[in-house]
């Protein structure tokens, strides 16, 4: 049986309300993006408004994981935007409050309890993994409702160690384990390989996850794994574990790394005759440009979204920004804030006060027995609070990935 995290009451402090949209720093120097609306009020009144529902968003707007970070807190930001613009929540106008963490842990729990000082209700956040972390314990003491649209490691919402499921915590993405076994499915199921070989980076929580989850995966569909290779962090050079690889004559390698390595390892492996098809997982995502169009045929990867699946979003995402989603992780914001206002929006429908210990508690009912309908795909989630979804499976057609199924 599953230990759950209890719930300790607390009571949120007073303190200064941010105005809507406002972007704050932590710890360290700040920056001002503009507001639509502004809700300041003074020292010592009420963290939380009558009219409004506070929704926290964190994650690192500067710092050197910032892509991914503006990404995220973009697509949040935009879908949060458009239930405002429908009339918010039972009438109410949700507030944003967003921070900036700056990829640091210490200061991802600043930002988030100086969030709960100002009546948060929920979470939308962190982004990477050490800081959502960082996060996910603190919030233990608060009870509060969040959800990460990207933190992949299996230990956001679940402690194997002492089979704790930490129940305020869900996420929009799927797990590296979860990567790892899709892709084994459908290599074997769908593809029809039998035998495969996988190389991996050795030392790295992604990679080797990926590989290990996908060997034992195709074994126990019935395949044969007929070598594993791997390589370290800084190598440049794969040619000695390819050649052994072309040795044992597989029907696809497994290759689950970084797109910049995924380039150089499919340009060796062509330089050595090893021409079978490659397979990997989201860590493809930006391939194109870092192999030619002959070394991307028949390849597969998985992803969370397929570029020209959503086109309302993608059209609202340029008009709101003035450019293209820049990454994967923009519409799993989207689909992150969508599940904390399915939350709330039960919470409200129980006429239960913004912030309460019994609201946070609802929140989190209703996203755990819920359906999300998102642009990721629709998913409820499991024992561990992780997305049960169809995986978007990617081929590359002029040198461009284009979905080629949901599996």
């Amino acid at each position: 049986m599953k230990n759950m995290i209890s719930r300790r009451n607390f009571l949120v402090a007073a303190g200064v309300v941010t105005a809507a949209g406002v972007l704050t720093a932590c710890g360290g120097s700040s920056s001002t993006a503009a507001s639509t609306s502004t809700a300041a009020s003074a020292a010592g009144s009420t963290a939380a408004s009558g009219d409004t529902i506070k929704v926290g968003v964190i994650g690192p707007l500067t710092g050197d994981v910032s892509v991914y970070g503006q990404a995220v807190v973009n697509g949040a930001t935009l879908y949060l935007k458009q239930v405002n613009e429908k009339g918010g929540v039972n009438g109410k106008q949700l507030e944003i409050i967003t921070m900036d963490e700056q990829g640091d842990a210490t200061q991802a729990v600043t930002c988030f309890t100086k969030m709960c000082d100002q009546g948060i209700t929920a979470l939308v956040g962190d982004v990477t993994t050490t800081p959502t972390l960082a996060v996910v314990a603190e919030s233990q003491d608060y009870n509060m409702p969040m959800v990460t649209a990207s933190a992949t490691a299996e230990a956001v919402t679940y402690d194997a160690e002492t089979d704790t499921v930490y129940e305020n915590v869900f996420r929009a993405t799927f797990t590296d384990p979860f990567q790892g076994i899709k892709m084994a499915d459908y290599a074997y199921q769908k593809l029809g390989y039998t035998k495969a070989a996988v190389i991996f980076k050795k030392g790295a929580d992604y990679n080797e996850g990926l590989a290990e989850n996908f060997v034992n995966e195709f074994e126990a569909q019935g395949g044969t794994i007929v070598d594993q290779e791997s390589y370290s962090d800084g190598d440049v050079d794969y040619k000695t574990q390819l050649t052994t690889i072309l040795g044992k004559a597989p029907e696809t390698v497994f290759c689950p790394n970084y797109y910049q390595e995924v380039g150089q390892i499919l340009s060796q492996a062509e330089s050595i005759g090893l021409t079978v098809p490659f397979l990997g997982g989201d860590g493809w995502d930006g391939l194109e440009g870092y192999a030619s169009n002959d070394q991307l045929t028949d390849t597969y990867f998985c992803a969370n979204y397929a570029k020209g699946s959503n086109t309302d979003f993608e059209d609202a995402y340029k008009a709101e920004y003035g450019e293209e989603y820049p990454n994967g992780f923009s519409p799993l914001g989207y689909d992150a804030a969508m599940t904390i206002v399915y939350g709330i929006q039960a919470a409200e429908d129980a006429g239960l006060e913004a912030a309460s210990d019994d609201y946070k508690q609802a929140v989190i009912d209703a996203i755990k027995g819920g359906t999300i309908n998102g642009i990721t795909g629709t998913f409820t989630f499991d024992e561990h609070n992780n997305p049960v979804k169809q995986t978007a499976i990617l081929t590359y057609v002029d040198g461009k990935p284009v979905l080629k199924e949901m599996f």
